[in-house]
């Protein structure tokens, strides 16, 4: 194929490729730009074009890995990175108190809660609290291993709401 051939090829296709361009970066002037890029592109790659391939097919990929790489290229730009030093937090005298009582009362509406859980999902979750495992939590209630991670499972439900509500 000459030059020529190719040439008038480019043009007759390039009306195709300006929706996909807005489509893709959702502004006019960018989408002009891109589609100029993708045609010097086009025109500088020639010799990768196989006669008989799909033309549209091959600029339209050639402008999707363009607007791709201009994309990548941009989140890149805007990543900002803090190389300043923190030598200053290691040296900052800054003393924290604890409030073991405000600990405390939390721990005892956690524990009113379980409590408060129906006997058929507190015994499971007990256990589960305590750290032991599903398997052995199946074995000491003599229940199927699937209902003790259900009840399990549900009690961590009835938890969750009841213990938002504070």
């Amino acid at each position: 194929m000459s030059t020529l051939e190719f040439d008038q090829m480019l043009l007759k296709n390039a009306d195709f490729l300006k929706p996909f361009a807005i489509t893709l970066t959702k502004d006019q002037e960018t989408a002009k730009d891109l589609m100029q890029e993708t045609m010097y592109r086009a025109l500088a790659n020639q010799e990768k074009y196989s006669v008989g391939t799909n033309v549209r097919a091959w600029l339209y990929t050639i402008m999707r890995n363009i607007f791709i790489n201009n994309y990548r290229r941009k989140a890149k730009q805007n990543t900002i990175f803090d190389s300043s030093s923190n030598d200053f937090l290691l040296n900052y005298q800054q003393s924290t108190t604890q409030n073991d009582a405000e600990a405390n009362l939390r721990v005892k509406e956690i524990y009113a809660a379980i409590y408060e859980l129906p006997q058929i999902f507190r015994q499971p979750f007990m256990l589960y609290f305590e750290g032991y495992k599903y398997n052995e939590i199946a074995d000491a209630l003599e229940e199927p291993l699937g209902t003790i991670k259900s009840r399990i499972h549900f009690a961590r439900r009835l938890l969750k709401a009841h213990i938002s509500k504070y």
